[in-house]
């Protein structure tokens, strides 16, 4: 028996299908021809990757998660993290791959092989194999055991429970509510070792991604729950119940899951609009300075707070290394950059110009519960350490 999916009720409709909506224009955005939005897939997939390893204590910044995505050495990433980050990397870029795939099917052996990807730079958590015995989660805050797995003697049937449910036709549920209840049910059955989490978070994504309705990096809802991680833990706190108990309702959690797409879906719309209108102004600076149309690859990351690297702005701008820095040099000349470090080491970051630049184009950020039809005040990152690692 696994969590069976609740009967939603005509509010959390509503709420669907404003995000429907939501999606719907992101979707016409993501289509166009838009020079920008290879950058702005690029960054979302970026945070994403980032999110997901937050939750497990392994943070690094946006600009390495760039990175990683780039196939670059990071710039200031410690080696576990960084390992931790291009393993989800690695795991997430498959995903990007089955998304399109014709002749996809979901089983324990795909999820086994995830895994593997994400955890193969630690032998020790037993990568891509169903932990060997009973499992239990510590909050190491207050030392306390919060949840205790299924018995192992049950999560391969558990498992194939699980996948074959995910391999019905079940048309008749909105993809985001299954995506939701395959993460729930692959977290509560805990099938492995370590890792739990980013395969549950994974899973979410390449349920959501299969169902084509944005490009996959967009679908995720990953960067949100690295934002919100103690509200994450505690809803699946409360429909775990502690131990293995699939009659529990699951309504806190799908509700969660509806909030966290809408704001992940307000988060992008923002950035999108942003994104578009810094673009516009610094096009608009080139020309009139003569520079090449191609340096709006370095302005505009610079802008919003990267760190630009010879390397990565070459491979964007599809240029020489030579004429890369020779770019780079003149938009320090130009004041618009501004050098760090030495050598193979240097990066460039946005001069006080262009910064100046960014501010006068911010939209205003605000988070609207759906639930309540009111809006409160965006909430600053949460930064604490995960309470229950999963």
């Amino acid at each position: 028996m696994l969590f069976t999916t609740p009967q939603l009720t005509e509010k959390e409709l509503q709420v669907l299908q404003r995000i429907e909506d939501y999606k719907r224009q992101l979707s016409y955005t993501i289509t166009q021809s838009l020079r920008w939005t290879g950058l702005l897939r690029r960054s979302t997939f970026a945070r994403c990757i980032q999110g997901s390893n937050s939750i497990e204590g392994y943070n690094v910044s946006v600009e390495d998660a760039i990175a990683a995505v780039e196939g670059e050495m990071p710039l200031e990433a410690e080696e576990e993290a960084w390992m931790a980050v291009t393993g989800y990397r690695d795991a997430m870029t498959y995903v990007l791959q089955l998304a399109t795939d014709p002749h996809f099917t979901y089983s324990a052996s795909l999820i086994k092989s995830l895994h593997f990807m994400m955890l193969r730079h630690d032998l020790t958590t037993h990568p891509g194999t169903w932990r060997p015995g009973t499992i239990f989660v510590r909050n190491d805050l207050k030392g306390e055991i919060v949840y205790e797995g299924p018995d192992v003697n049950n999560v391969p049937s558990l498992i194939d429970e699980m996948v074959t449910s995910l391999n019905k036709d079940n048309s008749d549920v909105h993809v985001i509510v299954r995506a939701a209840m395959g993460h729930l049910n692959l977290v509560m059955i805990h099938p492995f070792s370590d890792g739990n989490g980013r395969m549950a978070r994974c899973l979410q994504s390449l349920i959501l991604a299969r169902e084509g309705i944005l490009a996959a990096p967009f679908s995720s809802i990953e960067e949100y729950l690295g934002r919100n991680t103690p509200a994450y833990y505690d809803v699946l706190g409360i429909v775990g119940g502690g131990s293995w108990h699939p009659e529990r309702d699951a309504t806190p959690w799908v509700r969660f899951t509806l909030m966290a797409h809408f704001r992940q879906a307000e988060t992008l719309l923002r950035r999108m609009k942003e994104i578009g209108l810094v673009w516009n102004a610094l096009e608009n600076k080139l020309a009139q300075q003569g520079l090449p149309d191609r340096a709006i690859f370095a302005l505009s990351d610079a802008a919003f707070g990267y760190r630009i690297r010879n390397s990565t702005y070459r491979k964007v701008a599809e240029i020489s290394e030579n004429l890369a820095s020779h770019d780079l040099k003149a938009l320090v000349e130009a004041g618009y950059l501004i050098p760090e470090g030495e050598r193979r080491g240097r990066c460039y970051a946005a001069s006080p110009l262009l910064k100046q630049m960014r501010t006068g184009f911010r939209v205003p950020r605000s988070e609207e519960d759906p639930f309540a039809d009111t809006t409160v005040p965006i909430s600053s990152t949460n930064e604490r350490q995960p309470l229950l690692p999963l």
